[in-house]
């Protein structure tokens, strides 16, 4: 099987993680991709550390699989060339800041216009209108706004942190691929034809976080019983020879906990009885400090053993060479490895889903800057002459 999305062309004019990420969720699902960059320089990300010429680390991982045409939409035949390109194309996605598309003849209004059935997606930081419009945003500044690293604070060191990894970016990625294959299904399904689709960073970061960190303000007014954010129970555990993290969400689960770190005087104790007693400010702080001295009493493997004999929700904290040779991470087959003919081996994390009639093939290829130029340009009626008089301008870079 080639994938759901067989057939489908999208054309990705974005650059770092929140657009070529959601792009290639595409790519893996079946659909051709073609990655369109500037010149000389490509995609920012070519540049970062952990690289292999113009292959790094960060490019590979979120643009495996599309063909990319070196192209300068800065100028007036670079524009004619995308807008040649998107006569036949179902999406086109772009994360430029508001306004710039537009000022580069590139908007919706104009592409829709062209064609009608296009699915063109632009992804910003805050959204195209408001005080914040015209920031220079990157994951962490949404990560501040949103409110992720006001909560990204340890019981015992409340300070507040980032979440260190781009996660305000993939959430995006991820709410515009599910936005994306919805609107081709409406249009398949003669719902709508073509559209434009929005997605601030700010509103898919507060959107995922809310069932859980905008607990406490959900639901107003006097008649509603309090209880424990999760952002507050949440916590790393120490053990007498490294670190562990366990969860406790029902009293069967206390009561294990309770029995594995040898202490079942805990579940008759009236202080720590029901959830609702165990929240209560001082019998929780009093019940912290009483599993914190518990555990101090373990070796990791030896109570992670207890506690999985009492069902108790845990596991132990995998360094990142550790995911590599976790058992479970081995039995799901979830690292490949595969063989760049310039880069050399590269490891990665295999698509997650797993379909069962219409699994795609996975293309383990990355591209260098503009090495199928001449071969896109070809598929869209471009005669070798006029490749020839493209290069000379500029307009396009060709391997």
């Amino acid at each position: 099987m080639s994938g759901p999305l067989d057939g489908i062309k999208v054309i990705d004019i974005s650059a770092v993680i929140s657009g070529p990420m959601a792009c290639q969720v595409l790519g893996d699902q079946g659909a051709d991709v073609i990655k369109v960059e500037p010149p000389i320089l490509g995609d920012i990300t070519r540049i970062g550390g952990f690289r292999v010429g113009d292959i790094s680390a960060m490019f590979a991982s979120a643009n495996r699989g599309k063909r990319s045409i070196a192209l300068d939409l800065s100028k007036k035949e670079g524009v004619e060339v995308l807008k040649k390109m998107v006569e036949t194309a179902d999406v086109l996605v772009q994360n430029f800041r508001p306004g710039a598309v537009e000022r580069m003849g590139i908007g919706p209004e104009t592409l829709l216009a062209i064609n009608p059935d296009l699915i063109y997606v632009s992804i910003s930081g805050f959204g195209p209108d408001g005080p914040y419009r015209d920031w220079r945003v990157y994951d962490p500044i949404v990560q501040s706004v949103s409110g992720v690293v006001s909560i990204q604070q340890s019981p015992d060191i409340p300070i507040p942190d980032l979440v260190r990894t781009i996660i305000c970016d993939k959430t995006t990625a991820l709410t515009a691929s599910n936005a994306i294959t919805a609107a081709l299904f409406a249009r398949a399904s003669g719902k709508a034809s073509g559209q434009h689709i929005e997605i601030p960073m700010l509103d898919a970061a507060i959107y995922w976080m809310w069932p859980d960190v905008f607990m406490g303000h959900t639901l107003w007014g006097d008649s509603v019983e309090p209880g424990p954010l999760i952002y507050q129970i949440y916590r790393l555990q120490q053990t007498s020879d490294g670190h562990l993290v366990y969860f406790v969400a029902s009293d069967k689960e206390f009561n294990g906990l309770s029995k594995a770190l040898d202490h079942p005087e805990w579940i008759a104790d009236p202080r720590f009885e029901t959830m609702k007693q165990r929240m209560v400010p001082e019998h929780f702080e009093a019940l912290g400090a009483l599993l914190h001295n518990a555990f101090l009493e373990f070796p990791t493997d030896v109570i992670m053993g207890r506690l999985r004999e009492e069902e108790v929700p845990a596991a132990q904290v995998n360094s990142i060479d550790e995911v590599f040779t976790d058992p479970q991470v081995v039995n799901n087959e979830l690292i490949v490895e595969w063989e760049h003919p310039d880069a050399g081996l590269m490891k990665m994390a295999r698509p997650p889903v797993r379909w069962g009639e219409t699994e795609p093939e996975v293309q383990w290829s990355t591209d260098h800057l503009g090495q199928s130029t001449t071969a896109i340009l070809e598929e869209h009626g471009y005669s070798a002459d006029d490749i020839v008089v493209l290069r000379d301008k500029e307009i396009i870079v060709s391997e």
